[in-house]
């Protein structure tokens, strides 16, 4: 079992191997994810929405992403761990960018950290970089700037997004998330690329897919975004698995002989 690093995500891309990448928050799921086979497992801030019930991923912090980090890279063998950056942990200054980056491997066990930005953080990318610490962009739909953006807005400004992959690359980005983009101009971003594309609502031809796993189980009840396909109806198969519980126990259905001790 090859464990997935940096090297091995490099010649995935130019063997023309397809990545694969799910988020995960927790100890359980980040097992079952590994067991599956994907290759990067993202602890992403959207742990603020999917898990914490937020309206956007703002309110989450460094620590809780620690916590999230920690229990996750317990339970994967295989996949790359990725910690996502929060909002206001590299923003002000480059060496806090690092410092933080930083808590990521040492604290929490993590292979890398993400962050949001193109041209606007490459230089921040670069600091973190060369202390040793693994970095992937995330350029486009940036939930990070949702009101910078006016929401949750599809981008299409050709050349500033091939500016920041660029930039991102030559920063020392071993792969950049493409988010929220057109199929068209995620083609050409990865054709122009060396380092790795993962795509989340920007096409077929990223070099990889990523989708936030509450999504993916149909965990999330709410609005599910049109680049998402549900593999599975996990709250519905819960709800009902809840209510067959109530129900045997207000009907002295549960316990029975079978799960009591003599």
């Amino acid at each position: 079992m090859e464990k997935i690093t940096v090297t091995v995500l490099a010649r995935m891309k130019a063997d023309g191997q397809k990545i694969t990448a799910l988020t995960a928050y927790d100890f359980p799921f980040a097992r079952m994810v590994d067991e599956s086979g994907v290759d990067i497992i993202l602890v992403g801030d959207s742990l603020g929405m999917v898990v914490q019930g937020e309206t956007s991923t703002l309110p989450v912090t460094m620590d809780q992403m620690i916590y999230h980090t920690r229990i996750v890279a317990r339970g994967v063998k295989r996949a790359m761990v990725v910690g996502d950056m929060p909002f206001m942990s590299y923003q002000a200054s480059v060496s806090q960018a690092v410092e933080n980056a930083g808590r990521f491997l040492k604290e929490a066990g993590a292979s890398a950290v993400k962050l949001e930005g193109g041209a606007s953080v490459a230089r921040t990318i670069e600091a973190i970089a060369a202390a040793g610490i693994p970095v992937q962009a995330h350029i486009g739909l940036t939930p990070q700037s949702v009101h910078q953006m006016g929401g949750f807005k599809v981008q299409r400004q050709e050349d500033k997004l091939l500016d920041d992959a660029k930039k991102v690359q030559d920063a020392g980005a071993f792969s950049v998330v493409l988010e929220g983009i057109p199929f068209a101009i995620s083609q050409k971003i990865t054709a122009s690329l060396s380092i790795p594309t993962i795509g989340i609502g920007a096409g077929a031809d990223c070099d990889g897919q990523i989708l936030v796993l509450h999504d993916l189980l149909g965990l999330n009840e709410g609005h599910v975004p049109k680049f998402a396909k549900r593999y599975a109806q996990l709250a519905k198969d819960a709800r009902a698995a809840l209510g067959q519980y109530v129900g045997e126990v207000k009907e002295k259905a549960f316990p029975t002989k079978e799960h009591s001790f003599k």
